[in-house]
């Protein structure tokens, strides 16, 4: 409802017609929509309408349109608002949301001085924060009470802005980029995260921040510029969720109205409201998924923040990407919403049309952070052309003041100049200060202060109304409208579509798994009950549950992805942070349970593990809570931490002791004393204790075979064939005279456990251990949340000398053409700027297209989205390609540029009259519409890469960075050149992705996909401008184009018009004033008014827009049966004649690529490594992970002598070797996969080979996986005591080597994994698997003799880690002389009448070892080895091969690459 008579004659008088037609229709939406709900509502009306005693206008008129305006109203509020037909007495007493903004001196610090710079982080850096990082956060606890006299130095970018925008109002807030809208916008929506302060008061109906933020959260929210959202739910789902956190509780609907319905109904309309109702089953995707538009995708952020239904809403640019008309109906339906809602709505837009500037009741225009004015939007022309600004009547209002602000667009009336005009941005803000706007604004501001705090109706009626809303059980002072639980299911639900939905991820999990049990239980297949079994036993149960606890290890980097949806639907209120972690785990049990209980079946019976339903299903159940205690372990370092990397640094202090402190490695007995308390605090430890008594307590064993000593073989038969009198068995456990052990003497005797523990203990504890961990997610997230980067301040390289002067060249022509501009400032802006443009060769081949069609499937069968479209671009023409949102104008884009690699194209695309040549991806530009680039390059950097390998190498590299320079000039990126690209703001990275682009100086075609999308209209029209320049000189373009203004939109020479089902509705030249359009609009019945832009109007002319076409008949039929299609058809034969006839290039001398391989190889190289250099966080976590990982087991096996047992802990740490892989695979698959998405962009373009992006991958790890193997080495080697062996020092040396040819086995083959698998979701489901299948069947973990015939004869020979550990246990054990210590004798006792010797001696000489007490004639003392030669020969080992080892791990090294660079050229996973 309307606050005051003025604003209703604003809105209904006749000065806005166009408006009054849209708000009667959306009245007539909502008065029926109310209707369907409740018949209900109309009593309740009819009661309140009488108790009003509000005035409306004078005239009938009015008093009929206020009346209409109040039903309406009061309609849509009580379908939202409507109580319980219990409290029917007291309907007259619903509250409205009506909230009015104030801010009085808002102002905003951000860190850093004016000339303060960041500078990207170094190594050295990484290293020194890492150690000090422990003590500075202690010194931030201790800090306060050491105040400081110096403080770090702040730059405002928000100077002192005062102003009210009461409810029913909406503002408009325009400036050029960086002169603070979206800071501004920010701060009202009271996100005020990022800042260094922020100053002055900002209230809402009367309340403070501090309390919105804590109480009313969701009612005051912002809307940002990126689309972001969960690719794989469906617009339907996508809005259901967000429906389903913001629906009023029963006391905020109406009677008889379910959730369901409401919710339903609520969708239906802002779906049709936003005109994507035929979107609703569409993955909403992103740059690699594919789903609806760009545009559609843009209203389906605006629908999920109506879906809120927050009364105060800030809009960053929520038009970009969307064409003008949908802009357009866009703004209306806010229009609609405020004015029938009382919404308080902020707006910033960077090309506003006069029809969207219309709609609002007030304009603020900033000047770096200056508020330079504010008020009705019908007088601010009218304002700055007094101060002696230039009128500029065909320029749209809304361009006109963004550019009086801007220095290189303002135009000064005739005779006044920068001298006599306000024009720097504090004389601007001084000069409206003095105005009589800012003093009406002062006395707004003061008389609706005063009335916030007398009448206090409105911000009562805000209280009640949102306390109404909330569901049951609900706290009043809580910002939620859904409670705790109900947040959960919601999240539940949602997280569970999007792993349902994920198909290839959820087929690949249980594939591996199913696999991976199949391949672990065979390799320990149907262990036998005897003493050869007890051992395997372990093992098999320690594999079983170390490949569930470390496949949690992938839950990790998961929690890294999604974060920037978290911060936005939090900032909505519709969620605590914390529900999330809950919903995770219960989304996920349907698919982990039935996942492990599957690998669980399979390795359980295959290895022969007690068969019973009571043993099986504690195995499981152990089992499964092992793997959901360790999954909310990682999920937790995934939530704490900022990246990927410093989680896998904290990982690496855990993962090592879980494994190596579980009590199978090393018993609890043979652990350190000060480190064996990590056994207690491990949950793997409880959960193998657990399986192992589960087991043991079940069965008995017999001893025989190799458990029994002395015994016969190799030819000796003296001995007893069963366990006899003078005989011992080894086993843990044994009794003298008996061979059966039982297996709780086993575990007592050999690991010290007790069976009584499984249940009062061991599982009790896991429980713990479970719980605990989703305390820590719950916590982590609502104290704690990581949303990711937000950068509000830009991150540059340091300069070197060569940049130095570059930049001081910039900085001289920009400060030049700055006094030129005022030198002559009564001349045409076109006369006096003289951007420089590389001389571009007049191109003479012309481009053709027809009957282009195309199809893509879909569930069901396939859809066209181009019918038969046709058209031509010549050489030294600039064509525009438009339509509606949904057209398919990218589409078109893509196809004519040969970017689809999904469904059918037909029809002729040809160059000249001939089909398309190998190089004519290398000879076109593709400026898309996604900004994907490498996001630690420099702008010039990123342009430079572009020039160096898309012009022809016989250009010089001088001129290449020349033409950079003027590149960076025209996009008036000279303060951005060291900026890194990832910290850029959505609208410089527009600038860089048509930098790039033009930086390559296409000989054929330039392609551009909504360049000026992003962009202010000032910078839009320059680089129009250029486009036209670059088409002067011979250049042909063809772009996509949305919200043109009419001078823009006449600097094309000719235009494709496309509507919905990708059908021509004209093809043809624009003409003078864009006469030629008009005129066929015209001719057929759509007259395009003087005073409204064509570009605007055609679209609304062939129904592009929520209205309906112009005409019965469509468009593109008229356009069929027009005179103008036969001549446009008849031009494209002439073309092809022409072309024809023209003599044809020489094949030989064309190429895919414009400069060689090995070119290419050193540009990506060095690109690659200084990104790596770039990244320290990355390069020290390797380095970290490597030397902590060493470190760590050296601890355990600190000086390691050479007993019997001190000869198995060699081989233990050796073994943790064929470890690094799977830790470095973790670390390299994101890394590989976000680098691919930049390949994928720059390889449609031809800039490389996909050999060149393997290669080049590789080449960058290389310095430093040879790092990290010697710091391992080093970590290894000494603190254990390696090199007492026959081959000493010079064996050390050889480990070495061997180690770093084993940390570039694993970054080849995580590379391998990567550039196999579309997503790091599944790259990382490779990892457990082939990690336990290449260190299972290596002939350590399963002894060689004992490996069954069908895996010994293949992967054993096929397994890199056999080479690995036989290369490093041979050369570590040849000649290491053993001794026993007393505890690892066994003891047997001689026939009555021999010495040890006598009796024992055979059997020494051929099964090896020693006795200590020859000549004793009792308790012989035996030990199994006397030389480390005799463990490792009967493993198939041999001292004398480990050369050929080593290059046989060599080989499979080159074999990794050799297939990453494979699979780089045949999968892209990028379906477009």
């Amino acid at each position: 409802m309307l606050e005051n008579p003025t604003d209703n004659v604003n809105l209904n008088g006749g000065t806005r017609l166009a408006r009054q037609v849209d708000v009667i229709e959306a009245e007539e939406q909502f008065d029926a929509l109310a209707r369907q709900l409740s018949i209900r509502s109309q009593e309740v009306q009819r009661e309140r309408s009488s108790l009003s005693d509000k005035t409306v206008g004078s005239s009938n008129q009015d008093l009929e349109k206020a009346e209409f305006q109040e039903d309406a109203t009061e309609e849509f509020d009580l379908r939202e608002y409507l109580t319980s037909s219990n409290d029917a007495n007291q309907v007259a007493g619903i509250k409205h949301k009506h909230v009015g903004v104030t801010w009085e001196d808002l102002q905003v610090d951000i860190v850093g001085g004016l000339d303060h710079k960041f500078y990207v982080g170094t190594f050295g850096g990484a290293v020194i924060s890492f150690f000090l990082g422990p003590f500075l956060w202690l010194w931030s606890f201790i800090a306060p009470f050491f105040p400081s006299k110096s403080k770090m130095p702040t730059r405002t970018i928000l100077h002192k802005s005062s102003g009210v925008l009461k409810p029913g109002e909406m503002c408009l807030v325009l400036g050029c980029p960086g002169s603070g809208c979206t800071t501004f916008l920010k701060t009202i929506a009271n996100q005020r995260e990022g800042y260094a302060s922020v100053g002055g008061t900002v209230l809402y109906a009367g309340i403070d921040a501090e309390e919105m933020a804590t109480t009313y959260k969701g009612e005051v929210v912002y809307n940002q510029e990126d689309d972001i959202h969960i690719a794989t739910l469906t617009v339907a789902q996508t809005l259901a969720f967000a429906l389903s956190t913001k629906t009023p509780g029963p006391n905020g609907r109406l009677p008889g109205v379910s959730k369901t319905e409401f919710d339903q109904e609520v969708m239906d309309t802002l779906l049709r409201m936003l005109n994507i109702s035929h979107t609703k089953e569409t993955l909403v995707g992103d740059e690699f998924v594919r789903g609806v538009s760009g545009g559609e995708r843009k209203r389906v952020s605006i629908a999920e923040m109506m879906a809120t239904r927050a009364r105060v809403q800030c809009w960053d640019n929520s038009t970009r990407g969307l064409d003008a008309s949908t802009a357009l109906d866009f703004v209306k339906s806010l229009r609609i919403m405020t004015d029938v809602l009382g919404q308080t709505t902020f707006v910033t837009l960077y090309q506003a049309g006069e029809g969207i500037y219309d709609l609002f009741n007030k304009v603020l225009v900033l000047d770096e952070g200056r508020q330079v004015f504010f008020g009705p939007p019908t007088e601010a022309r009218a304002y700055f052309e007094n101060l002696g600004y230039k009128s500029l009547p065909r320029q749209s209002t809304a361009d006109y003041l963004t550019g009086c602000t801007d220095p290189n667009e303002r135009q000064f009336a005739p005779g006044r100049s920068a001298r006599d005009v306000s024009s720097s941005p504090s004389a601007l803000e001084s000069a409206y200060l003095s105005s009589s706007y800012a003093y009406k604004k002062e006395e707004d501001l003061k008389r609706y202060k005063q009335l916030m705090e007398v009448e206090k109706t409105d911000q009562e009626a805000f209280r009640a109304a949102v306390a109404a809303d909330k569901k049951k059980g609900v706290s009043k002072k809580s910002p939620y409208t859904l409670g705790f639980s109900g947040q959960v299911r919601a999240l539940t639900i949602r997280q569970f579509q999007t792993r349902i939905q994920d198909r290839f991820q959820l087929y690949t999990s249980y594939s591996l798994a199913i696999v991976l049990a199949f391949v672990i239980g065979s390799g320990y297949y149907n262990q036998p009950l005897t003493s050869a079994g007890a051992f395997t036993r372990g093992s098999v149960i320690f594999a079983a549950l170390l490949t569930t606890c470390l496949d949690a290890f992938g839950e990790m980097p998961m929690q890294m992805l999604g974060r920037s949806i978290l911060r936005k639907q939090t900032s909505y209120s519709m969620y605590r942070p914390s529900a999330i972690a809950l919903a995770n785990t219960l989304s996920d049990l349907p698919f982990s349970a039935s996942r492990v209980l599957i690998y669980n079946l399979v390795v359980y019976f295959l290895s022969g593990l007690h068969r019973s339903a009571g043993a099986f299903f504690t195995f499981h159940l152990l089992n499964y809570v092992a793997y959901l205690s360790m999954q909310g372990f990682f999920r937790t370092f995934g939530l704490i931490c900022s990246n990927f990397d410093a989680a896998f640094r904290l990982a690496v202090f855990f993962i090592p002791n879980f494994v190596q402190y579980a009590g199978y490695i090393i018993p609890v007995d043979s652990m350190k004393r000060w480190l064996f308390w990590i056994y207690y605090i491990n949950p793997v430890s409880y959960a193998w204790q657990g399986c192992m008594e589960n087991e043991f307590m079940r069965i008995s064993l017999t001893c025989d075979g190799n458990a029994v000593i002395p015994r016969n073989g190799f030819g000796i038969t003296k001995y007893p064939d069963v366990l006899g009198p003078n005989q011992a068995c080894t086993l843990f456990g044994a009794t003298s005279g008996s061979n059966i052990i039982s297996g709780q003497a086993y575990l007592k005797a050999g690991y010290n456990i007790d069976t009584a523990d499984l249940w009062r203990r061991d599982f009790l504890v896991l429980v713990g251990f479970m719980l605990a961990f989703q305390i820590t997610q719950i916590l982590a997230l609502e104290f704690y949340p990581q949303y990711g980067h937000n950068f509000s301040i830009k991150i540059f390289a340091k300069e070197t000398d060569e940049v130095k002067k570059r930049n001081s060249a910039l900085r001289e022509r920009k400060h030049q053409r700055m006094e030129d501009l005022d030198k002559y400032v009564d001349q045409d802006k076109e006369v006096v700027e003289q951007e420089k443009t590389a001389a571009v060769q007049s191109h003479q081949k012309a481009f053709t297209w027809e009957n282009l069609n195309y199809h893509v499937p879909v569930l069901g069968g396939q859809t066209r989205l181009l019918h038969d479209v046709f058209g031509y671009v010549k050489p030294g023409t600039l064509t525009a390609l438009m339509g509606a949102s949904g057209a398919g104008k990218t589409t078109c884009l893509d196809v004519l540029a040969q970017r689809k690699n999904i469904g059918v194209v037909t029809g002729d695309i040809l160059v000249d009259g001939r089909p398309l040549d190998s190089d004519f991806a290398r000879g076109t530009a593709y400026a898309e519409q996604m900004d994907v680039h490498e996001g630690t390059a420099t702008v010039r950097e990123a342009m430079r890469f572009s020039a160096y390998l898309r012009q022809p190498a016989s250009v010089p590299i001088e001129e290449k960075d020349a033409y950079v320079e003027e590149i960076i000039e025209l996009l008036e990126l000279q303060d951005l050149t060291e900026a890194l690209v990832f910290s850029l703001n959505v609208e410089a990275r527009k600038r860089l992705t048509i930098g790039v682009e033009l930086a390559s100086k296409p000989e054929l075609l330039l392609f551009l996909d909504e360049p000026t999308s992003g962009l202010d209209a000032q910078s839009a029209w320059n680089l129009v401008r250029f486009l036209r320049k670059l088409a002067d000189q011979g250049q042909a373009i063809l772009c996509t184009i949305h919200q043109p203004s009419s001078l823009l939109f006449e600097s094309f020479d000719r235009l494709l018009l496309l509507e919905r089902g990708g059908e021509t509705v004209y093809f043809g030249d624009i003409g003078q004033d864009s006469r030629t359009i008009r005129d066929y609009f015209a001719r057929n019945g759509a007259i395009c008014p003087s005073n409204v832009n064509p570009a605007e109007y055609m679209l609304e002319a062939i129904g592009a827009g929520v209205t309906p076409r112009v005409g019965n008949r469509d468009w593109k039929d008229i356009w069929l049966e027009s005179e103008e299609c036969k001549q446009a058809k008849a031009e494209i034969q002439a073309i092809k004649e022409r072309g024809r006839t023209k003599p044809v290039t020489d094949k030989k001398t064309t190429t895919t690529y414009a400069t060689s391989i090995m070119y290419q190889l050193r540009i990506v190289s060095q690109r690659n490594m200084l990104a790596l250099w770039r990244s320290p966080e990355y390069i020290f976590t390797r380095i970290f992970v490597s030397g902590f990982i060493s470190l760590f087991i050296s601890l355990c096996f600190l000086q390691v002598g050479n007993s019997s047992r001190d000869l198995q802990f060699r081989v233990f740490a050796i073994f943790w070797v064929v470890v690094l892989p799977a830790i470095v695979m973790s670390q390299i698959e994101p890394l590989f996969i976000f680098n691919r998405r930049v390949f994928i962009r720059e390889s449609s373009s031809r800039i490389y080979s996909p050999y060149v992006f393997a290669t080049s991958q590789l080449i960058g790890e290389i310095p430093y996986s040879i790092i990290c193997a010697i710091v391992y080495w080093v970590l290894m080697v000494y603190p254990i005591g390696f090199g007492q062996g026959t081959a000493g020092v010079n064996g050390t040396g050889f480990q070495l080597l061997i180690i770093i040819f084993m940390l570039l086995f694993g970054v080849t083959l995580g590379q391998l994994v990567a550039a196999l698998s579309p997503s790091v979701q599944v790259a990382v489901l490779f990892n457990p698997f082939l990690s336990l299948v290449l260190s299972q069947f290596c002939g350590v973990t399963i002894p060689y003799p004992t490996l069954i015939k069908f895996w010994r004869s293949w992967i054993y020979q096929l397994d890199p880690f056999t080479r690995t550990l036989a290369a490093m246990v041979s050369t570590e054990l040849h000649g290491l002389v053993i001794r026993c210590k007393s505890d690892e004798f066994a003891i047997f006792d001689p026939p009555s009448g021999q010495t040890c010797a006598e009796w024992g001696q055979a059997f020494v000489d051929k099964f090896g070892g020693y006795i200590d007490n020859l000549n004793d004639t009792l308790r012989c003392r035996y030990c199994q080895y006397s030389v480390g030669d005799q463990f490792y020969e009967p493993l198939n080992i041999s001292y004398s091969l480990r050369w050929r080892d080593a290059f046989i791990l060599f080989s499979f090294f080159i074999f990794n690459l050799i297939c990453t660079i494979i699979a780089s050229r045949l999968l892209r996973y990028a379906k477009r």
